[in-house]
């Protein structure tokens, strides 16, 4: 099913893409040669981005990649909005990561999911990259990623960033989020696809602390009207990461080049 197209959402394809890229930034469409071209500058002045997804049933009445889905359009329109001082490559989202409930689907232990970002970090290292963003949209994985962050830059000396998907008012959490709503509205639109019918949630308020994932009460918006307000959600979201992206162009190099000295006590 193809749905219209909207100002900022594309229309939905026939058939789901591997993966959702901007191809001109796109790490896999880059061949040997391309790579052995780029002189040390240009190296250092290259930003790789990792985006972070699980597979979670968020109670959305959507399939299992709603935050790959949301997150690589997120991305790919953050990029075609960057500032020329931003000089990024993409790689594909790493999926496997940590799911701790019910809900969540192809998750693995904590210190698997850290081996794998470890594993992606130092190939980007041994690439010759220094810079990188953990680019994150599920919240079961926020403290994996600042873990990692402060292991890997201590190992390879990489200058990572960490970006939550959270932070742009497109949060899946269950109990926190304020915008589960225009998730679903969001996902809707970018499938073309309205969502399953859910059953009515539990009626008791949630407890402190509790993350128990409940389905969202309250009648979904048509494929027609998710797509005439899918748009400006999307582009406002874009717009906000594009900035983030020109604020950590403009951040220093590490010193030393992310060499760590040794302090003694006399």
């Amino acid at each position: 099913m193809t749905a219209a197209s909207s100002p900022g959402i594309p229309p939905a394809p026939t058939a789901t893409p591997l993966c959702i890229a901007d191809d001109a930034t796109f790490w896999p469409w880059r061949t040997w040669t391309d790579f052995a071209r780029l002189s040390a500058a240009e190296r250092a002045a290259t930003t790789v981005l990792v985006p972070v997804a699980g597979f979670t049933d968020w109670g959305l009445g959507h399939p299992y990649d709603a935050e790959e889905l949301v997150l690589m359009h997120l991305i790919r329109g953050a990029v075609e909005r960057r500032p020329a001082t931003f000089h990024p490559l993409v790689v594909p989202p790493l999926r496997f990561v940590l799911g701790p409930y019910a809900q969540c689907a192809f998750a693995v232990e904590p210190p698997v999911a850290h081996a794998l970002l470890r594993e992606v970090a130092g190939s980007i290292h041994a690439a010759g990259f220094r810079r990188m963003i953990f680019i994150n949209a599920s919240p079961w994985n926020e403290e994996l990623c600042s873990a990692a962050s402060r292991d890997l830059r201590i190992e390879y000396g990489l200058q990572i960033f960490r970006i939550n998907m959270s932070m742009f008012e497109l949060d899946f959490h269950p109990v926190r989020s304020q915008s589960r709503r225009q998730l679903q509205t969001l996902i809707t639109a970018l499938t073309g696809r309205a969502p399953e019918a859910l059953p009515a949630p539990d009626s008791a308020p949630a407890a402190w602390g509790e993350e128990k994932i409940r389905p969202l009460a309250g009648p979904a918006l048509a494929v027609e009207a998710a797509l005439a307000e899918a748009g400006p959600i999307l582009a406002a979201a874009a717009s906000r990461l594009a900035g983030l992206f020109g604020e950590i162009a403009a951040h220093p190099p590490l010193a030393r080049d992310g060499l760590l000295i040794n302090q003694t006590v006399p």
